[in-house]
């Protein structure tokens, strides 16, 4: 046992250290000190208070127990290399490991309550994490800043504020890992992060469970998200590629592209969620979506605000109530997808929206299977409308656009519900069409002012005035004070 205070109570200035089997104590100190070119392992041993400092050193941690530090328990900076295998840490202030400008692997390992990142790479270091239990962290569970790299394999995160935050040009690779009831985000990429993250989970979480924002670009692949608020979040100029991801029972939207973001999904299914698409923003806001499944939406499949601009390809939206919908000043484009059994609307379009669709197929909906309001302007060709009950096609208000070579088919309904600004041509179809009586808008009464007497437009002084007189006198003071 070796117990320090206010000072290193173990360094090594040169040479080799090894420490087996021991219990160091040190209170408002380093409990060892791997000082530059030295190499030092610690096996088996349990460190209290303080922690273990390796600069420009290289280093063994094996089976080591790390309580309450009043720092980092573990400190690898200024080019040291050090290993940390089959160790707990807990109770840190600061962080469990960190690594600055330096490298680390750090395998086996349990880290809880630490007071910052439990792992942290910064300033260009190389972080190598694999197999390791994150739990009960108050930030983020791992963190890479810095335009740090590394990897992150198999590894568990559950109750931090971020399962694990990419920031500043870092780019790891993470795989396999789960991000378990994370407070506000899973996985967060922000402030020009990368990083790329194959077959992970992100369960539980509090806000967001995949986070990319202010100039982010990650990629995600064969990711599962279950359970939470929002899926992805792609925000404030971040970008973002997600390939192969499955997302399920969220209470909010599944997908989610605001304020000048640029996203790139493909293969995503989403299942259970309130709605499965929003953007949102100006027209540097876009999100290209192919060969994906939306099921059981509670509100709708696609939404599209904005001056946003969305593009769908092979996209299938199936059970819930209104498939995909444009509206302000937004534009979506839909190809090659289908709508099935809406309760309310197929495809739609509101305000003085944009909506270009080819080859759109809508079955089964319980009231209209194409919508237009307001200004919206829709242009569809080689599409199908199959079964909607109320009507396969609707125009009203000032909305207006073409129909080219569609088919309209069902036993129930109207074809077409054209308000005088929609051109048909080669519809096929044997339900009616029904033309609306379009009101003439009434112009506002032109009101005339008759005024019997002067009018003031401003304010006037030392003027006399006289009106219906038939006789006028004028009288003038002069500066005597006679009158004339």
């Amino acid at each position: 046992m070796l117990i320090g205070r206010d000072a290193d109570v173990v360094g090594c200035h040169t040479g080799t250290l090894t420490l087996d089997h021991s219990e160091i104590r040190a209170h408002n100190g380093v409990s060892v000190h791997a000082r530059p070119n030295t190499s030092v392992t610690l096996r088996d041993s349990v460190i209290l208070h303080g922690r273990a400092l390796f600069s420009g050193s290289n280093g063994l941690i094996e089976r080591c127990r790390f309580t309450d530090a009043t720092d980092n328990a573990v400190a690898v900076i200024k080019g040291a290399h050090v290993s940390v295998q089959g160790s707990w840490i807990g109770g840190s202030m600061i962080h469990g490991v960190r690594v600055s400008g330096a490298r680390a692997q750090v395998t086996g390992c349990e880290l809880t309550g630490t007071g910052k990142a439990a792992i942290m790479a910064d300033s260009q270091a190389e972080l190598t994490v694999t197999g390791c239990a994150i739990n009960s962290v108050h930030a983020e569970g791992i963190a890479f800043i810095e335009q740090s790299k590394g990897s992150v394999d198999a590894t568990r995160v559950t109750d931090a504020q971020h399962g694990i935050a990419v920031v500043s040009g870092a780019d790891p690779v993470v795989r396999g890992c789960a991000f378990i009831e994370c407070r506000d985000t899973g996985i967060n990429v922000h402030t020009s992060g990368c990083g790329r993250f194959e077959d992970c989970e992100v369960f539980d979480t509090g806000n967001i469970a995949v986070f990319s924002t202010k100039g982010a670009a990650p990629e995600v692949h064969g990711c599962r998200i279950s359970r939470g608020n929002v899926g992805i979040a792609v925000t404030d100029a971040g970008r973002g590629r997600f390939t192969r991801v499955e997302m399920e029972d969220l209470t909010s939207v599944a997908l989610r592209v605001y304020d000048e973001a640029r996203a790139v999904f493909e293969q995503v299914r989403v299942e259970r969620c309130q709605s499965a698409v929003e953007t949102r923003g100006n027209s540097g806001t876009t999100a290209d979506i192919t060969d994906s499944v939306f099921r059981d939406f509670g509100m709708s499949a696609v939404e599209v605000l904005g001056q946003s601009r969305v593009t769908l390809k092979g996209v299938a939206a199936e059970r819930g109530m209104m498939g995909f919908g444009v509206g302000e000043d937004a534009q979506l484009f839909v190809h090659d997808c289908d709508v099935t059994a809406v309760s309310k609307c197929g495809a739609f379009g509101l305000g003085k929206a944009r909506l270009v669709a080819r080859n759109l197929t809508v079955s089964g909906s319980e009231a209209i299977g194409l919508y237009g309001q307001d200004s919206a302007y829709l242009d569809v060709a080689n599409s199908e409308f199959v079964d909607c009950a109320a009507a396969g096609v609707s125009f009203n208000d000032a909305s207006g656009g073409r129909l080219v070579d569609c088919s309209v088919n069902g036993t129930q309904g109207v074809a077409v519900q054209d308000n005088g600004r929609v051109d048909l041509v080669s519809l096929r179809t044997s339900l009616p069409i029904v033309k609306q009586i379009v009101k003439p808008v009434e112009r506002p009464p032109t009101i005339v002012n008759n005024y019997d007497g002067p009018v003031f437009n401003a304010e006037v002084h030392g003027a006399q005035l006289a009106w219906n007189n038939n006789k006028v006198i004028q009288q003038q003071t002069d500066e005597d004070g006679s009158s004339t």
